[in-house]
């Protein structure tokens, strides 16, 4: 593990968290790069080219994090224009690219397809007759996969439920037939693949298992009548125990898709893992300002906010909260590590047994994923600086935003306005 303590104080890899915390202060995101790398192998070892693996970029979208993907071969899969260019300004190649999202707007696609997109993953028939209209317009030829709709209940959080009838993502599988021979009568579109995400932190391979097989017979059908899918992107959702759950065996779902896949012949596949390659690569750590003790409820006031980690108080998501040194010896009261946004669904935790003081450390756990690229500047707070260590070596990967700098590109009325 990457985050362990050494005698009472919790390390980073060979890096004292507290060091790291006086040297680029608080709040402060840490990530351990062997640990994104041993996390990235684990999918590489068991899927064989010619199959893909495309990073979910907004999981985390650090150029630094992507970077060290690129070098490791990965592909990525992006969710709008601005992600394609860190993309590309970490070191990734747009050929490697794939493109989702619901809301595509002209302007990204015709940025993607001038950059040598590697494929749109398309949502609506509507999307599918825009992007035949921008790449008319450039005179070029899109990539095409429909993302279809299985309709499997990935029994997670509504929030991050993507794969069944009522979410807004994804072509209904009773249309989708008719939207790939629609799309295989342009001329400007190479319907070559099918795609499905069934949602977010998943922990039980049979979810996948069951959307994979309708998605099977779905290229069988499509293949009977002459359009010749190429590839099946299974999507991404892997799960990580935050609350010490049993963890998904990735490598035999690896290995049973695969299986299946041989049965297809001629079939690339494609998946698209995030929260699993940089979830438990990082901890957000926060210094407590106040101990409040309560008549009902005790409470540790920190320095981070809903607007540095939102995950909480959106999802009511469980993250693990530790001190980054342990006091020995001490009670460890009952209390809600709160903080100081001006909203009561700031919180990073309910009822936790903790022993700290004014002053202290605290380190919120697999805060890697969708921690940073969720953050916002909510009453007007910097966003936190963001370190990778690597051994006893760490780099500022992000400097902490400077006040003045959130209200840049704001103007005052002119005395007469």
């Amino acid at each position: 593990m990457s985050f362990t303590y050494q005698g009472n104080q919790l390390f980073a890899e060979d890096c004292a968290i507290a060091d790291l915390a006086k040297q680029y202060g608080t709040p402060l995101f840490v990530y351990s790069k062997a640990a994104i790398i041993e996390n990235w192998q684990q999918f590489a070892a068991h899927w064989p080219a010619p199959h893909k693996l495309c990073y979910a970029v907004k999981a985390n979208s650090n150029i630094a994090v992507l970077n060290v993907l690129a070098r490791l071969g990965a592909g990525f899969d992006i969710v709008s224009g601005g992600e394609l260019a860190r993309v590309l300004a970490a070191g990734g190649k747009a050929k490697d690219v794939v493109f989702s999202g619901v809301g595509k707007s002209r302007e990204e696609i015709a940025y993607a397809l001038e950059q040598g997109i590697g494929c749109f993953n398309v949502e609506s028939a509507a999307e599918l007759e825009r992007i035949q209209a921008v790449a008319a317009e450039q005179g070029c030829v899109a990539p095409i996969s429909l993302r279809v709709n299985p309709d499997v209940d990935a029994q997670t959080h509504p929030y991050i439920a993507t794969g069944l009838k009522a979410n807004k993502f994804g072509i209904a599988m009773s249309d989708a037939r008719e939207v790939f021979r629609r799309g295989a009568q342009l001329p400007n579109l190479d319907m070559r693949g099918v795609d499905c995400h069934i949602g977010s932190q998943i922990l039980s391979a049979q979810p996948f298992m069951d959307a994979s097989e309708r998605m099977f017979a779905l290229i069988r059908d499509l293949r009977a009548e002459g359009i010749q899918i190429t590839h099946l992107d299974m999507g991404g959702g892997f799960g990580i125990p935050y609350q010490h759950e049993a963890k998904l065996d990735v490598s035999g779902y690896l290995q049973s898709l695969q299986e299946r896949a041989k049965e297809m012949g001629d079939l690339t596949l494609m998946l698209e893992p995030g929260r699993s390659i940089v979830g438990n690569t990082g901890v957000m750590v926060t210094k407590v300002e106040y101990y409040k003790p309560g008549s009902e409820k005790n409470f540790l006031l920190v320095d981070a906010g809903m607007n540095d980690l939102l995950r909480p108080s959106l999802y009511n998501a469980y993250h693990d909260i530790v001190a980054v040194q342990r006091h020995e010896g001490l009670d460890e009261p009952l209390v809600d590590v709160v903080g100081p946004v001006c909203e009561t669904g700031d919180f990073f935790g309910h009822a936790r047994h903790l022993a700290a003081e004014e002053g202290d450390l605290l380190a919120v756990m697999n805060a890697g994923a969708y921690g940073f690229t969720m953050a916002s500047n909510y009453n007007t707070r910097p966003r936190a600086a963001e370190v990778m260590v690597h051994g006893a070596s760490a780099t500022l990967i992000r400097e902490r935003e400077p006040l003045e700098s959130l209200w840049q590109g704001e103007h005052l009325l002119g005395e007469d306005a």
